[in-house]
């Protein structure tokens, strides 16, 4: 009998559900958006349950869809927003406080002090991670000295910490699974990548209850099987991959060297670096890919705070497109962006500047700046920021990136890829299937119930439908590269507390 797979995909604006066939082909999709809210500057958040309700509802949409039994269904693989904290009551599953968004910047002052107080390199040496408000721990810190009651309810065992991954296992498995995976663990700044557990000088450090932790369980394995109320059937819930990790394993880079790059809400470059922790000199930032038994990939990340993000707030905040979909149709009707550059700090810059305290800037601005121009120069940015992680990524790996395999709802945008193949001289690798973020779930979760074999047996599902090529002069690029770098340098610590 014919298995399938599905993949929740739960995004920072939206939860999907994919069901793949076992050749790595979407069956179909279902997905619905849920609220964002930014109660302050720099702040943002999201309702918990909302985020449980939207990708609840997305599973069953795409069953009904599909017309599939449950019974077909061999195994659910979960892929996540990363670093977005939740806290929730064991007993209910309910939580108690707004999940506090990757992109919040509340806790900058935290970080500050703690790279003050000289723990940088400790951290650094222990997590791979940078110290930035980007990641959990200071997000956890925060919710249990700002929430009445919460830390005293964390000792006594009341309280249970998770990454988005491992709220929707609790809640899939009726509150009888609290586990994540290393991938989305090492992303909370309290996970030693080194051990392969969490560290006990980070709890310590955040004044962290050990007992609110979630248990760490390979990327590819059965983590516990959904209550059978949900679907009608128990489905075993086995693989779980933050987002990144989980689209660097659907584009098949199993060796050492492989580069991809995810164009969504924020933009990732990820380099598996294989069985070696490469620590960086250049601002990035060393993880964990999966785990595969007890068998651990390594990848070197460059992380872009706002990447569809500026298209979505064209769109939202400026009202200069009807949708997300035409940017590429208005940027076309302009040969260049006539000298403007726009720098989308909107939540400050991530890699390689680190800058929490940077904002949006645009600069180049004439009379004969258009719409189109600026939309123009908003997919420039996009290339331009993934140029400096790439460029960051050479030095640090001294391997060679022969090409650059993209995916993400702004790969489908064939002017961006042109761009980003002109901007980096590199070429660009487009798979036919863009949905690698919740194909890679999938495989993991194939692979863990024996709808795969093994790894090359993922990799005959993968095809590339386009290459795209340099067409910019070395000139040129490097002229343009100072510029952009000139825009940066305008928008970095233009807030001042």
């Amino acid at each position: 009998m014919k298995k399938y797979l599905m993949a929740l995909d739960q995004g920072t604006t939206s939860s999907r559900c994919i069901i793949f066939d076992d050749k790595g082909r979407a069956l179909v999709s279902a997905a619905k958006e849920f609220t964002q809210h930014f109660p302050h500057e720099g702040w943002v958040e999201h309702d918990a349950e909302e985020i449980w309700e939207s990708q609840l509802s997305s599973a069953k949409a795409a069953f009904e869809k599909s017309g599939l039994s449950p019974a077909l269904i061999a195994g659910i693989g979960i892929t996540n927003q990363r670093e977005t904290a939740i806290v929730w009551e064991k007993e209910s599953g309910k939580p108690i406080c707004p999940a506090i968004v990757w992109q919040c910047r509340r806790t900058a002052a935290i970080c500050e002090k703690l790279v003050a107080d000289g723990y940088a390199e400790m951290i650094r040496a222990k997590t791979g991670l940078a110290i930035d408000p980007y990641f959990s721990a200071t997000k956890l810190q925060w919710i249990l000295d700002h929430t009445e009651g919460a830390r005293e309810r964390a000792k006594k065992g009341e309280l249970l910490f998770g990454t988005v991954d491992s709220f929707l296992i609790y809640r899939l498995t009726g509150g009888r699974v609290h586990a994540t995976d290393p991938s989305n663990a090492a992303r909370t700044m309290l996970y030693n990548i080194h051990t392969m557990e969490w560290d006990k000088d980070l709890l310590s450090l955040f004044d962290i209850p050990a007992e609110m932790l979630p248990k760490v369980l390979p990327s590819s394995g059965v983590f516990g099987e959904t209550d059978p109320t949900l679907f009608g059937k128990p489905i075993p819930i086995a693989g779980v991959a933050g987002d990144q990790q989980a689209a660097l394993f659907g584009q098949c880079c199993f060796e050492a060297g492989t580069v991809k790059n995810t164009y969504g809400t924020g933009g990732f470059l990820l380099m598996n670096t294989g069985e070696n922790a490469i620590s960086s000199q250049n601002g990035l930032l060393t993880t964990v890919g999966w785990q595969i038994g007890d068998s651990v990939a390594y990848v070197l990340e460059g992380s872009v705070f706002v990447c569809g993000a500026a298209i979505q707030w064209l769109r939202d905040g400026l009202g200069l497109l009807a949708s997300a979909a035409e940017s590429e149709a208005i940027a076309n009707t302009v040969k260049d962006t006539g000298g403007v550059y726009f720098v989308p700090a909107l939540t400050g810059l991530g890699t390689p500047y680190w800058d929490p305290y940077a904002r949006g800037t645009i600069v180049g601005l004439s009379r004969g700046t258009t719409r189109a121009h600026l939309v123009r120069a908003t997919l420039e940015a996009m290339a331009w920021q993934t140029v400096d992680l790439l460029e960051a990524m050479k030095r640090d790996a001294a391997l060679p990136i022969p090409a650059l395999r993209v995916d993400g709802g702004a790969s489908a945008n064939n002017l961006l890829l042109q761009l980003q193949s002109d901007f980096s001289a590199l070429p660009i690798l487009r798979p036919a299937c863009i949905e690698t973020t919740a194909l890679g779930a999938a495989n993991l979760a194939g692979l863990a119930v024996g709808v795969f074999k093994d790894l090359d047996d993922i990799c005959r599902n993968i095809a590339v439908e386009r290459t795209f090529t340099p067409a910019l002069s070395e000139n040129d690029r490097q002229h343009r590269l100072t510029d952009w770098h000139r825009a940066v340098e305008r928008a970095l610590k233009w807030v001042i507390d």
